[in-house]
């Protein structure tokens, strides 16, 4: 079952009960109120498509006091598919993580026909939606429950690099970035889980790794698991990226590299790389990474091989533990130390090197 990652409500008679245009007021009951905000705590973002005056519209969500939980709203006379579609597209979501909630029929026949992945839902159906699978993510984090503020920031963050005329380096200044790499913890583990589930363009292997597979390595000395979280004067971007590496004294196996596609225009995955580099280099051990290719992390070899991984036949490729998984490929680096980062303030402590103990 794939999770509904943002409900699109239709406004008149489903959010609310009444018409904006006839009714001098309109009535929002508790029981959807309640949907709006467990959902918003759920990290599914909620968005609108309705056919209305936009300013009418607007200022009863506001009287309401829930106009803070909409996303990209989209009020006006267009397809509500179209509508459906943009919001689908700024967001990055596939289709298929997208539903839509409206109580005509002809308006989720428009809708079903023109994005057949979308799921459609009448308006009876909105007091329930809680209880469905396709509304229960398996896990809640931190990072999931501001997830509405995060993608907030996000679009106030693109006005401003829109508005901004300057050199790309002197707006990512400007911006205050800061990156912080911290090994994880207990409170962190459900957070990475959630990032290799959800990252696929910037996702070196495309695995998978569970809560339990990540609690066995947090105990484990020849292994690191660290997350790397960013933030800037918009606001917290959240966890952004996680590192899972296999020390051994000479070579240093970095088994998965993923990224959020939020923050690749804000150089986190080349700095995450020239942070790992460095690092190698003060231990004196080599890198070898795993890349699968997928359909969808092109940018991820790309950012690979910018850092200066390649294919080689150093024996310390040969050297990490396990053969190469079908389709892995195994790319490696001889580090040289590398520069601060230029734009960002970073914040990580230094690899402990693997004692021959640990390692054996």
């Amino acid at each position: 079952m794939t999770i509904v990652k943002c409900l699109v409500w239709d406004l008149d008679n489903t959010l609310w009960r009444g018409t904006v245009l006839e009714d001098d007021e309109v009535v929002l009951t508790d029981e959807i109120r309640e949907v709006i905000t467990t959902l918003d705590d759920r990290g599914i973002l909620q968005a609108v498509a309705s056919k209305n005056d936009h300013d009418l519209a607007w200022e009863r969500l506001e009287r309401l006091g829930v106009a803070e939980y909409f996303v990209l709203p989209r009020i006006g006379w267009g397809p509500k598919s179209q509508s459906v579609r943009e919001i689908a597209t700024e967001l990055n979501f596939a289709l298929n993580t997208i539903a839509f909630i409206d109580d005509q029929p002809a308006e989720r026949a428009e809708v079903a026909f023109h994005l057949p992945e979308v799921r459609c839902y009448p308006a009876e159906q909105a007091a329930t939606l809680l209880s469905l699978p396709e509304f229960s993510p398996p896990v809640s984090t931190v990072d999931s429950r501001r997830r509405r503020l995060m993608y907030q920031a996000g679009f106030a963050r693109d006005q401003a690099r829109e508005a901004y005329s300057g050199p790309d380096e002197d707006f990512l200044r400007s911006l205050d970035l800061s990156m912080t790499i911290a090994p994880a913890g207990e409170e962190e583990l459900s957070r990475v889980e959630e990032l290799t589930l959800r990252t696929s363009q910037m996702n070196a292997t495309g695995v998978h790794y569970s809560d339990a597979d990540l609690r066995a390595l947090l105990t484990d000395p020849a292994h690191e698991v660290l997350v790397v979280t960013m933030g800037d004067r918009f606001g917290p971007h959240g966890a952004v990226g996680i590192i899972l590496l296999e020390k051994k004294p000479s070579t240093w196996h970095l088994k998965l590299l993923a990224t959020s596609c939020r923050v690749v225009s804000f150089g986190a995955g080349a700095t995450i790389l020239n942070w790992l580099t460095d690092q190698g280099a003060r231990a004196g051990a080599h890198l070898v990474a795993d890349f699968r290719r997928t359909d969808r992390n092109r940018m991820m070899e790309i950012a690979y091989r910018f850092a200066g991984f390649a294919d080689s036949d150093c024996p310390c490729v040969s050297e990490v533990a396990g053969a190469s998984a079908a389709g892995v490929e195994r790319l490696h680096l001889e580090p040289s130390p590398r520069p601060a980062p230029t734009t960002l303030t970073l914040t990580a402590a230094d690899i402990a090197p693997v004692t021959v103990s640990a390692a054996g």
